[in-house]
């Protein structure tokens, strides 16, 4: 137990703060591949890595569970002192991620056929996409392993660790963008061949710095043990509650999307710009929801129900504090950065007619994103998945009613409510977390 750190105000400023900081290193890859393929003359080479992008993202969006699931059972295994189970939870989730990634190269074909019919884009703009995608794809095993290291070093609290492959991965892909596209101009594919050098190039320092950690911590994996059927399944277990719990997040913001879509032009464009506010705002607070899983976790594996109390007490607390504090500078300096995002006159007004709805949403989500890692760190997925279903139900109901009355306010005020319910309903479990965890 002497491996575990004291939870006090600066331990856990030490964990959320590189995760932060990782987390807002993430959107500028998009910026700066939109600056640089930005200067070819063709505009269509902004829409196809646009549009590769997306694709991406919801190819892997799904397959987020590999992080969260398996840092929840690192941290457990770490607190335990299991040293053993702690490789292996690693080597399982690896195993996992490489075989979901040569799926995900099987039926690539596939994917591309059902994404661009569904993306209705001109010629110009899907040929590209394609070629990036061609290109990209090859790195799905990798970039998907990438989420299980993350997972890992955040269970065991290495945030250091985590925070410096985020920014290898990060500035790799940034500075191979740059140099293919505007140094060798590969256009498109460029875009696509950095960032496969790039998730492999992290997937590898990740495996290096992975058997260090075993080494230092005398984790000798007990090979028997990885592909071991219960815990294997239980691990499937944990990584399929979260899948439905993501799909079901990625469904409430694709609804509110279209629903958005459906009002008007200008509506959707606005509330896009106003999610950026909800992303950064995501983006701040998730660094003290990553030291509440670890924090958890540990202290489950631990049997230390006061370390327990005594993490959630304080990541919490600056967790309310950092979403305070975005909610605040959104509402004032809103108007400013709305304008940044956009040239259209009526989005600006209508965005700004809104935006204190978008600026209430950091503080009042803050305890659903804070539930989340108490959760993850705990393993209860079953929980999450059920609360979150709950919650979905609860706002597709208001959203269809408020939508009617309200118009895009009603929108908003359902999606308020859809965040205010996850934290609700997580939170009504959350003392049956504490009694079953600590039951011996």
């Amino acid at each position: 137990m002497s491996r575990l750190v004291p939870v006090t105000h600066r331990s856990v400023l030490a964990l959320a703060v590189p995760i932060m900081l990782a987390n807002i290193s993430e959107p500028l890859i998009g910026v700066v591949d939109t600056v640089v393929i930005g200067r070819l003359p063709e505009s269509y080479y902004i829409g196809a890595v646009a549009v590769g992008t997306l694709i991406f993202s919801f190819a892997y969006w799904g397959f987020g569970f590999l992080r969260m699931g398996t840092g929840g059972l690192a941290a457990q295994a770490y607190g335990k002192g299991d040293m053993g189970e702690l490789a292996a939870v690693a080597l399982r989730a690896l195993l996992i991620a490489g075989a979901i990634g040569v799926g995900l190269l099987i039926v690539a074909p596939l994917i591309a056929i059902v994404a661009f019919r569904l993306i209705e884009a001109s010629p110009e703009i899907e040929q590209q996409a394609r070629i990036y995608f061609n290109i990209r794809i090859w790195s799905a095993p990798f970039a998907l392993a990438n989420y299980a290291f993350l997972g890992w070093f955040i269970g065991i609290g290495a945030m250091r660790t985590a925070f410096a492959l985020q920014l290898l991965l990060n500035l790799t892909n940034m500075a191979l963008d740059t140099l293919f596209v505007l140094g060798f101009g590969m256009a498109t594919a460029g875009i696509g061949l950095g960032t496969l050098i790039a998730e492999v190039t992290a997937a590898l320092a990740g495996g290096l710095v992975l058997w260090r950690h075993f080494a230092r911590l005398g984790a000798r994996p007990p090979w028997h043990s990885v592909i071991d059927r219960t815990r294997m399944k239980a691990m499937l277990g944990v990584n399929a509650d979260i899948m439905v719990r993501t799909v079901s997040l990625t469904f409430a913001f694709s609804w509110f999307t279209a629903e958005g879509a459906r009002v008007s032009d200008t509506v959707v464009a606005a509330n896009a710009v106003l999610m950026q506010f909800f992303t950064l705002g995501a983006f701040l607070i998730d660094g003290f929801a990553h030291a509440a899983e670890a924090l958890t976790g540990q202290s489950v594996g631990a049997g230390d129900r006061e370390r327990y109390r005594a993490g959630i007490r304080i990541s919490s607390l600056w967790a309310l504090v950092a979403a305070a504090a975005t909610s605040l500078a959104i509402a004032l300096a809103g108007p400013w950065f709305i304008a940044a995002l956009t040239v259209n006159e009526a989005v600006r007004a209508m965005a700004r007619h809104y935006l204190l709805f978008a600026a209430a949403t950091p503080l009042l989500g803050a305890a659903c994103f804070q539930l989340d890692g108490i959760f993850i760190g705990a393993t209860r997925t079953r929980d999450m998945r059920n609360m979150m279903l709950v919650s979905l139900a609860v706002f597709l109901a208001c959203g269809y009613w408020l939508l009617a009355a309200m118009g895009n306010a009603g929108l908003w005020l359902a999606l308020i409510i859809f965040f205010v319910m996850r934290g609700v309903t997580l939170g009504i479990r959350l003392p049956a977390l504490e009694r079953d965890a600590f039951a011996a």
